[in-house]
């Protein structure tokens, strides 16, 4: 008989909403747009080590500051180094950044959310005062604040973004959580004697994540600048690896010399956090079920 309850509290319509999310996903041109331009730059990154391209940290006294040429398509930088290669390899610490960094925001803020928002009293109290209290610090300079306590690398970058924007999906969970666990299915879930955890992970999250997940996509082009600004100021990857914000550091130093050392970085991180946001725009309006 609880069986049969089950299946009654949940929703009926659970299963044809990523098929029509998929469809409304693939008919707005910006999201597709954005999907593209980060397919584009994971494609390079993940076949950097297979593509015939030259050594990133290789050096070459004939080769300093060299404008574009078919020798060097983007150029070299103040050492000689190709930037093309740079820029590949760079693309895998900048998008390893803005992934990883969000991936630790999601894994620690969502389930402080998901007890924040299910949980009355002083739980939710303390959670979302100190949640507050995080959020009342620009995420930047907490960023850079913990960068600096952790010590400059690429890991303790990914790690102090991750923590900086964790309070970001604590409040959005904690949200979603208020609106839904009023629903029918949930109270439904609660009075057929299902255990807190299992109302949680089976009824609460699966209806809370799809915005989580266009917060993710957001956040991952935050995420990413916030790696390119602490490597301009040295507190992320160190060199001789290729980031392209230590490319933007050093280039800083050329810009009339060499103005084609800051262009390419530059331009590289405005279209991915482009993409990704317009990624983040359209799985809003696909996920929203308010839309038709």
């Amino acid at each position: 008989m609880s069986s049969i309850v089950q299946a009654n509290v949940a929703q009926p319509s659970a299963k044809r909403v990523p098929n029509r999310a998929w469809r409304k996903l693939k008919a707005n041109k910006g999201a597709l747009v954005g999907l593209g331009i980060i397919f584009f730059f994971t494609a390079l990154a993940a076949l950097a080590p297979l593509l015939p391209i030259a050594d990133p940290i290789a050096t070459s006294w004939s080769a300093i500051r060299k404008a574009p040429s078919a020798a060097h398509w983007l150029g070299t930088d103040d050492l000689g180094r190709d930037i093309l290669s740079r820029m590949i390899w760079g693309a895998r610490a900048s998008l390893m950044a803005g992934v990883f960094s969000v991936a630790i925001a999601v894994l620690i803020g969502v389930p402080f959310g998901l007890i924040s928002g299910y949980y009355d009293g002083w739980i939710d109290q303390i959670i979302s005062r100190i949640t507050e209290a995080f959020l009342a610090m620009p995420f930047l300079i907490t960023a850079i604040a913990l960068a600096a306590f952790l010590g400059p690398s690429l890991t303790n970058a990914m790690i102090a973004i991750g923590l900086s924007a964790t309070p970001v999906f604590v409040r959005l969970t904690r949200g979603q959580v208020l609106a839904v666990k009023t629903e029918e299915y949930v109270e439904g879930a609660r009075s057929i004697g299902l255990r807190h955890v299992s109302i949680i992970t089976r009824y609460i999250l699966p209806n809370v994540f799809a915005p989580i997940l266009v917060q993710a996509t957001l956040t991952i082009a935050t995420a990413i600048i916030a790696e390119a600004s602490l490597s301009f100021l040295g507190l992320g990857q160190q060199p001789p690896a290729a980031s392209w914000g230590s490319m933007l550091n050093v280039a800083k130093n050329y810009l009339e010399q060499a103005p084609w050392m800051a262009m390419w970085p530059g331009a590289a991180i405005f279209l991915v956090v482009i993409g990704f946001n317009l990624l983040g725009d359209g799985l809003r309006d696909a996920l929203d079920p308010r839309e038709a």
